[in-house]
C-alpha cells in the first residue's frame, strides 16, 4: 500500500556529523521519521526508544535483503556505500532458522564466562598501549592521539586473536573496514574497498583451513567442512567482516567516546574515581549518552507497519537510530542530555538499546562492556590527568552517519 509520508524526509548526510542536534529535531516531531538515503533512496529511522524498542523485537520486520524493495527492483547500484550492509552473508541479514543457527556457530566464543577468560589478556594488552601512549605523547610534544595508540589497537588486537589473524593483516582490515562503514565513500572506492576487504578475509580462511589452530576462524572451518550445509563459504567470509568489523568498529568508538565525555564532565570522573559509580557505569551512560553507532542499516518491514502511529510500507530499508534513542526524553527524562555515571537504571532494566534489541541483541556485547571498563581504569589510573589537547568543538566528526565518534582524539596523557 502506497502511503505519502506526513513529514518530509530527513536526508541523512553521507558525511557524518554529530547527530545530536538533528535527533533532538527529528524526536521532537515524532519518534519515526522518513528519511532519505544517499543516492535519492527512500527509508525511515526509528528514534524514540519505546518505538525502537518495539521495531526491533516486531515479528513483521525481517533483516534478509530479498524484502528490500529498492534493491529487489534493481534501484541500488553495486557501489551504493550502504549495500554491504545489507546483502554480507551472515547473522545481520539473516532471519529465523538461518539466524539462530549462524549465530550458534559464534555464540559460545563470546559468552560472558568465555569473555571473562580474556580478561587477563586485555589487561595485559592494555598495559603496552599504555606505555605505547606515553611514548607517542613523548615524541610528539606532549600530544598524542588516543583513538589511533590505544582505543583502536585494544579491540582490534583482541577480535584479532580470537580469529587468529596474523597481527600483519591488522592494519590494512582496520583501513579497509573504516572505508565499509563510512557513508561517504565514492561508489568506485566503495566497490573497490569490499572486494579487497572479502580478498584478504579468502586469504586468511585459506591459511587457516591449510593449518589450522586454536581459534575462531578454524574452528568455523571445521563445521563447514563437518557438514558442508552448515556454513557456505559466502557465509564464512560474511560472517568473519562482520565479526572483524563489529568487533572493533563499536567498541573504537565506545573507548573514544567515553574519554571525550569523562574528559568534559571532569566532575563524574572525580566521582568515579572517589568510588561513587564504577567504571561499568561509565561505559552504560556512555551507550545511553553518545552512542558509538548512531543509525544501524538495516531492517524492512515484510508487511505494512504503523511504528508509534507513523506508517512504514513494506520493503523499505529502516535504520535504528540508536544515538536518538538514547537521549529520549520520554524514556530518559528530562535531563536526557545530561552525561550522569549516577542514573538510575529504568524500571524494566533496559537503559538503553544501543547495543541492540530482541534475537539480533550484539553478539560481543559482553566483550565489548568488558574492553572498554578495563581499558577506561587503566587509563585514567595511568595518567590521573589527562586532558583533551583540543577544544571538543574543534574535534572532527567521523565519516558518515553509522558510526558516531571523531576520527582523532589527541590528548595530554600527563602522569
Amino acid at each position: 500500500m502506497e502511503t505519502t509520508p506526513a513529514l518530509p524526509p530527513h536526508r541523512l548526510d553521507p558525511a557524518g556529523g554529530c547527530p545530536h542536534a538533528d535527533n533532538a529535531r527529528l524526536l521532537a516531531r515524532g519518534a519515526v521519521t522518513p528519511v532519505e538515503l544517499p543516492g535519492g533512496i527512500g527509508g525511515a529511522a526509528v528514534l524514540g526508544h519505546e518505538a525502537l524498542r518495539e521495531f526491533l523485537q516486531h515479528p513483521d520486520v525481517a533483516k534478509n535483503a530479498r524484502h528490500f524493495t529498492a534493491l529487489r527492483e534493481g534501484l541500488i547500484a553495486e557501489g551504493w556505500p550502504l549495500r554491504t550492509f545489507a546483502t554480507v552473508p551472515g547473522m545481520t541479514t539473516a532471519d529465523g532458522e538461518d539466524h539462530r543457527r549462524l549465530r550458534s556457530l559464534v555464540s559460545r566464543a563470546f559468552t560472558p564466562r568465555r569473555t571473562e577468560e580474556l580478561r587477563p589478556r586485555v589487561e595485559e594488552l592494555t598495559e603496552s598501549l599504555l606505555d605505547g601512549l606515553a611514548a607517542a605523547a613523548v615524541a610528539g610534544g606532549g600530544v598524542a592521539d588516543l583513538r589511533r595508540h590505544f582505543a583502536l589497537p585494544l579491540p582490534l588486537g583482541v577480535i584479532c586473536e580470537l580469529l587468529g589473524v596474523e597481527a600483519g593483516f591488522r592494519d590494512r582490515l582496520h583501513h579497509l573496514s573504516s572505508r565499509i562503514v563510512a557513508t561517504d565513500t565514492e561508489p568506485a572506492a566503495a566497490v573497490a574497498a569490499n572486494r579487497e576487504l572479502l580478498a584478504v578475509l579468502g586469504e586468511i580462511a585459506a591459511a587457516k583451513a591449510a593449518a589450522p589452530g586454536d581459534d575462531l576462524t578454524s574452528a568455523l572451518i571445521a563445521a563447514r567442512d563437518e557438514d558442508g550445509d552448515r556454513l557456505g563459504r559466502p557465509e564464512l567470509i560474511g560472517t568473519l567482516l562482520l565479526m572483524i568489523v563489529a568487533g572493533h568498529e563499536t567498541t573504537l568508538n565506545l573507548i573514544t567516546n567515553a574519554v571525550r565525555a569523562l574528559c568534559g564532565h571532569r566532575d563524574q570522573l572525580d566521582l568515579v574515581r572517589a568510588g561513587g559509580a564504577s567504571w561499568a557505569d561509565v561505559v552504560e551512560e556512555t551507550l545511553r549518552w553518545d552512542a558509538p553507532v548512531s543509525y544501524f542499516p538495516f531492517r524492512y518491514p515484510v508487511r505494512d507497519l504503523t511504528v508509534d502511529g507513523t506508517p512504514i510500507p513494506a520493503g523499505t530499508p529502516v535504520l535504528a537510530g540508536y544515538s536518538a534513542a538514547g537521549r529520549d526524553r520520554a524514556a530518559h527524562g528530562p535531563d536526557a542530555d545530561r552525561f550522569d555515571v549516577t542514573r538510575p537504571a529504568r524500571p524494566d532494566a533496559v537503559r538503553h538499546l544501543s547495543l541492540g534489541h530482541g534475537a539480533h541483541y550484539c553478539l560481543g556485547a559482553p566483550l565489548a562492556r568488558m574492553e572498554a571498563t578495563v581499558a577506561l581504569e587503566r587509563l585514567f589510573t595511568r595518567f590521573p590527568g589527562l586532558e583533551l589537547a583540543v577544544p571538543e568543538a574543534e574535534l572532527a566528526p567521523h565519516a558518515g552517519f553509522v558510526g558516531n565518534s571523531v576520527r582523532a582524539l589527541p590528548v595530554r596523557p600527563a602522569p
